[in-house]
């Protein structure tokens, strides 16, 4: 049973600081350390993997000495359609909401300058990629109507619903340029330029035992809305071993974000509940790439990447809530992995491509007290899956060229499952991190979790000339 009179736990027993909402946490890792990696038909379809080939404006967004490699300029167009799907599971039922979506992807180009001089340096090539998603993810919980919280008026409700409401972007912008040293060694270097857009909610129900009407509540410090700004720098490096083997290796600086946000806030001794606005600067993990590819003939290729986080997320502290953040990410973050294996297969003017790609969990096993679908509490329960999980993307592609033209498309799908904790914030004296509707509060000092199937159907389709 929920409870109305709490004693603060101590901070082994949360998962994390308790003035924090879930999805502060999740949007940290989520949206600011996790750069859009859209790029065109061909590069989704071989799951993002080209760091040792490159030859196209995508090179940026994994290794910008593949910006070298290309012999002639290119301009292309991609427009995609995104389906998010999130089904989540509590005390024996399940909730399904699916999110559809078209936009603009991406947009690539790459302008080549062939060097007419007897230097081994054979082209001074420049390239401008602008990558655009949609970070909209909507995860809603049924209810259970064996928790029941008390409030002090001698009225009961039960739990009806819970919701974690997410709209927004997030894109890309880079420029770089790359050199060809002999047709052998390819050097190159990118600046990169972020904006996103974030607005959050973390919204409760209950539902009145005498009378069934049903009450809202708000996590503390929710909705709150962000706008972001962010810039990091780039270098890689391709060399060539024989006509069938490359190695890249490429690094990115961690992103250092401007964040402005405002936020609700509830119950404040002074002004009562109002907003309040406030900046917020985050500097997201540097990433290092390496890469090999087999190129068996002008048919086919393969390309492997391996990305590895080096740092972890760190905020300027300002307060309190920047510490509790740190504090959280230094103890609980693990340097996330990423592997991505691309093939392409060439039938004269067809090009037929697949990939596979896989993330690491970004969290250690975290542990809580959660409630049982009885009502009771069970303390201490580890999850190796809370927030956030490793990831699996299967992709795969066709494509025609017209010579000066091409069109490709590709499909793209994504599966992750973990475990959502909600419903947590205590209320203790002058410490204010329920749930607050306008006449009621709530107090809770161990979590709902929820077992969250997420599943990503993604459609791309490019249109590029090259000249």
């Amino acid at each position: 049973m929920l409870k109305k009179s709490l004693a603060i736990m101590s901070i082994s027993a949360a998962f994390f600081a308790q003035a924090q909402d879930v999805s502060v946490i999740r949007n940290t890792v989520d949206v600011y350390s996790n750069a859009p990696n859209v790029g065109s038909a061909k590069f989704n379809a071989m799951a993002g993997s080209n760091g040792a080939l490159g030859g196209d404006a995508n090179s940026l967004l994994t290794n910008p000495a593949g910006l070298g490699v290309a012999i002639s300029g290119e301009v292309s167009g991609t427009l995609s359609i995104t389906s998010n799907k999130n089904t989540s599971s509590f005390a024996g039922s399940s909730y399904g909401y699916n999110i559809n979506k078209g936009d603009l992807g991406n947009l690539g180009a790459v302008m080549t300058f062939q060097l007419m001089t007897e230097s081994a340096w054979k082209f001074i090539n420049v390239g401008v990629n602008y990558s655009n998603q949609t970070i909209d993810n909507y995860i809603e919980t049924p209810g259970n109507s064996n928790l029941i919280y008390d409030f002090p008026n001698n009225t009961s409700s039960s739990f009806g619903r819970h919701a974690y409401d997410r709209y927004g972007y997030l894109s890309k912008t880079s420029f770089g340029v790359g050199a060809n040293y002999n047709n052998s060694f390819y050097l190159g270097a990118g600046l990169n330029f972020f904006n996103s857009s974030i607005d959050q909610s973390d919204t409760a129900i209950f539902n009145s035992l005498a009378n069934g009407s049903s009450e809202y509540f708000s996590k503390q410090n929710t909705p709150f809305y962000e706008k972001g700004n962010g810039f990091s720098a780039s270098l890689g490096v391709i060399g060539k071993f024989g006509q069938n083997f490359r190695l890249g290796a490429a690094l990115e600086t961690p992103t250092f974000w401007n964040i402005n946000r405002s936020y609700n806030f509830y119950n404040d001794p002074v002004y009562g509940d109002d907003y309040a606005v406030e900046d917020r600067k985050l500097t997201s993990p540097m990433k290092a790439t390496v890469s090999a590819a087999f190129i068996a003939s002008k048919s086919f290729a393969l390309n492997v990447d391996y990305t590895l986080g080096l740092t972890k997320p760190k905020y300027k502290v300002y307060g309190g809530a920047e510490t509790e953040l740190n504090d959280f990410f230094k103890d609980n973050y693990k340097n996330l992995s990423e592997v991505k294996i691309g093939a392409e297969y060439r039938l004269k003017q067809f090009r037929l491509r697949g990939g596979y790609s896989y993330a690491s969990s970004p969290f250690d096993a975290l542990t809580i007290d959660r409630y049982t679908d009885n009502g009771g509490v069970s303390q201490g329960q580890s999850y190796n899956n809370l927030i956030l999980n490793d990831r699996n993307a299967l992709s795969l592609g066709l494509g025609y060229d017209f010579r000066s033209f091409y069109i490709d498309a590709s499909y793209q799908n994504v599966t992750s499952k973990y475990a959502n904790p909600f419903l947590y914030g205590v209320v203790n004296g002058n410490y204010e991190a329920g749930y607050y509707s306008p006449s009621n509060l709530i107090s809770s000092d161990a979590y709902a979790v929820s077992d969250v199937k997420n599943v990503r159907n993604n459609f791309f389709i490019t249109f590029g000339w090259k000249f």
